[in-house]
């Protein structure tokens, strides 16, 4: 789906609604604490009213104009920093073939296995070696170690992955907009949160052998806060796992300035030339 469709789209929309959604376009995805203050700032600058507990009504309105094009924004946890981000999805796109027009095809070979070794891992994370070694059962043009380091450093710039200390996880905007095909394609192997009931990959597991429910290491940290003695959920054994502390943002998620200067700027127009660049 182009961008011009979506701004044709976007004008049959009231003005705030119209300003929000095309930033959201240009950002593709948004943590939370921006994209409430993008709702204030537009509201605000067309004069209608903010109600800060109505953000999900405000996005809502505008996914009900999406939807004829099968565009949603849609909200998801990042395991990585436990934060929510907003995702302006395709859902008529649900597998890897989503990112064809970015990616040749022998790099969207190795990006699919790369997220099959994570869905697949038991901590959610897959080395750089690892990644490396996999290259060499790829069907299509195999990839230089340079080419796959590059590729790799393109995919966390891209936000679709998430690096820290050598070695990768899927990024909140990969887990959002790739969950029709992770579920589809990796039924045996999910593992979805106890708590907040959204896929998770990196996560403890219940010991106990007839519980073994599975806890985002966010929402572990967010349950167990102030507990003396922490137990299972379910089935009230203890829980053996270290309590994770404070989170923090996994390396080239979002680039904060550059929203900052989108949400900020004076026209409508502006955003439109942006989108058009």
């Amino acid at each position: 789906m182009c961008f011009s469709q979506i701004s044709s789209m976007a004008r049959q929309m009231g003005d705030s609604h119209r300003r929000f959604l095309q930033t959201m376009m240009i950002n593709g995805i948004t943590d939370e604490h921006s994209v409430k203050a993008l709702y204030q700032y537009c509201c605000e600058v067309n004069k209608t009213p903010h109600v800060p507990d109505k953000l999900d009504e405000f996005i809502d309105t505008i996914n009900s104009k999406l939807q004829a094009m099968f565009m949603q924004i849609r909200k998801g946890m990042s395991e990585v920093d436990g934060h929510q981000y907003y995702v302006l999805v395709n859902m008529a796109e649900t597998n890897i073939t989503r990112m064809s027009s970015d990616y040749a095809d022998n790099e969207l070979e190795l990006f699919r296995k790369i997220v099959d070794l994570t869905v697949c891992s038991e901590n959610g994370k897959v080395s750089s070696t690892d990644i490396l070694n996999i290259t060499d059962t790829m069907t299509t043009k195999k990839l230089k170690k340079s080419e796959t380091e590059h590729l790799l450093s393109r995919l966390v710039q891209d936000k679709w992955l998430c690096e820290e200390r050598g070695e990768y996880t899927l990024s909140a905007r990969c887990i959002i907009e790739m969950e029709p095909y992770i579920r589809t394609m990796y039924q045996d192997h999910l593992k979805v949160c106890h708590i907040c009931h959204s896929l998770a990959f990196q996560c403890q597991i219940c010991e106990n052998p007839t519980c073994g429910i599975k806890i985002h290491n966010p929402c572990v940290a967010r349950y167990f806060k102030r507990r003396t003695e922490p137990r299972c959920p379910s089935c009230d054994d203890f829980w053996p796992h270290e309590i994770p502390g404070a989170f923090t943002s996994c390396k080239v998620l979002l680039h904060h300035n550059n929203t900052a200067s989108l949400i900020f700027m004076s026209t409508t127009a502006e955003v439109e030339d942006s989108v058009a660049q």
